[in-house]
């Protein structure tokens, strides 16, 4: 009997790995894998631009596993102290302050991205090139009083993102016929456009030397994307939106409002599988909690201790609605997979600079759900040499997400001691 092929099995030769499909000699597994490529796995992530006030954020690294005392900042989630894990010592290597927030999610600086098979690429937009058009929207690129910088597609475009207005609308309410129509029109003709320029690459093409043979490909597959984007895109014009009997939210309510209501949305958007990649930066609008200055200023705190407790208050409040949200995909069935809209939800917390005094070492990482196990503080070595690549937890949470990659950024591996069913 011929030993069956690993799914995770590349045909590898003079650097180059090319993954196999999905073939017959892989299926010894059976059904229950058969079962697990089915799942509908949703991924949410949670950040700000500024970091968090480390002190009142990590737990205590001398306090590894389940019995750790939960931090003032991580307060609010004490009631789902099994529902997550907190993570020591994770972050990308990286330096240069503010330019460590779009790595977030890749491991791969913006400027480096050249050096990598796949760019800098984010979570959320490898697995809504996974998902394609089995939802209406492969992702939602969401912000509150804060630009969104940590979404990124592989050619490097960062991808817009809208407010909570725009997010209700885009997932409720329905375009009136014309509207329809003018889109549909503007898809076919994108659609004409991309086919003579396809053709037109060809003849271009012939007359470039190699090195620019090499670039125009690059470019050639950013059109590729693009036009397989608006491909699936057609057949959503024709399909009603999901009904809701939550009203529309005002806007500009405050923060906390604001996060709260966004929130909301978040979990309906999983609730009627309108996505499964979801990523939204919070911010902070002066005057909210009764504090009078900006967050970027309270974050160069200098230990000065309205600054601090500026941040804790602030930081307190994300952590709070990461809590609600978890709250309420707990409390929905999961129709497609059974259990609950957590169960199969992974959330992470986290920002790609660690403080807001520009420090990128140790990021603050939390993740909740998924089918992951969770309850513990697991801490990584500190030492530099020994040191364990946030990427690490990325290449963990996108294969938990189902897809066959065995490296993802600047990741060395899965992260050790994540588990999950």
């Amino acid at each position: 009997m011929r030993k069956p092929l690993r799914r995770r099995t590349f045909l590898r030769a003079a650097g180059v790995a090319i993954a196999l499909p999905m073939l017959d000699a892989m299926n010894a597994r059976g059904r229950a894998d058969e079962a697990t490529t089915k799942r509908a796995k949703r991924f949410v992530c949670l950040s700000n631009n500024y970091g968090v006030y480390q002190p009142a954020f990590f737990p205590s690294s001398d306090q590894p596993g389940k019995g750790y005392d939960l931090p003032e900042t991580l307060a609010p989630l004490k009631d789902l102290r099994q529902h997550f894990t907190a993570f020591s010592n994770l972050d990308h290597g990286n330096t240069g302050g503010h330019k460590g927030v779009p790595v977030l999610l890749s491991g791969v600086r913006p400027h480096m991205a050249f050096g990598y098979p796949e760019g800098n690429i984010s979570v959320d937009q490898k697995i809504a090139e996974d998902v394609g058009a089995r939802t209406r929207f492969s992702s939602l690129t969401l912000r509150v009083n804060e630009a969104n910088l940590i979404s990124f597609t592989r050619t490097g475009v960062q991808v817009p993102a809208i407010d909570l207005r725009q997010a209700y609308r885009a997932l409720f309410i329905e375009d009136d016929a014309a509207r329809k129509a003018t889109a549909g029109e503007r898809m076919k003709r994108q659609q004409s456009i991309l086919d003579v320029v396809m053709e037109e690459a060809q003849s271009v093409n012939r007359r470039l030397g190699k090195q620019d043979q090499a670039k125009f490909s690059e470019y050639l597959d950013s059109v590729r994307s693009l036009e397989k984007k608006i491909s699936q895109q057609q057949p959503w014009l024709e399909i009603p939106k999901p009904e809701t009997d939550h009203p529309e939210p005002a806007q500009s309510k405050g923060t906390e409002a604001d996060l709260k209501a966004m929130m909301e949305l978040i979990a309906l958007a999983i609730q009627t599988d309108s996505t499964r990649a979801i990523t939204l930066s919070s911010g902070f609008a002066n005057g909210d909690f009764g504090l009078s200055g900006g967050y970027h200023g309270f974050s160069h705190h200098g230990q000065r201790e309205k600054e601090v407790a500026a941040l804790k208050l602030i930081e307190r409040n994300q952590i709070a609605q990461m809590a609600y949200l978890m709250e309420l995909l707990k409390a929905r069935e999961d129709s497609i997979n059974g259990g609950t809209l957590l169960d199969h939800t992974s959330v992470l917390f986290g920002c790609g600079m660690a403080t807001g005094e520009h420090s990128t070492r140790n990021l603050p990482l939390l993740l909740a759900g998924g089918g992951f196990d969770h309850g513990e503080h697991k801490v990584y070595p500190s030492e530099n040499s020994q040191r364990v690549p946030a990427a690490n937890l990325l290449l963990s949470i996108l294969q938990n997400h189902g897809l066959e990659i065995d490296r993802f950024g600047t990741s060395t591996g899965t992260l050790t001691g994540l588990n999950w069913s």
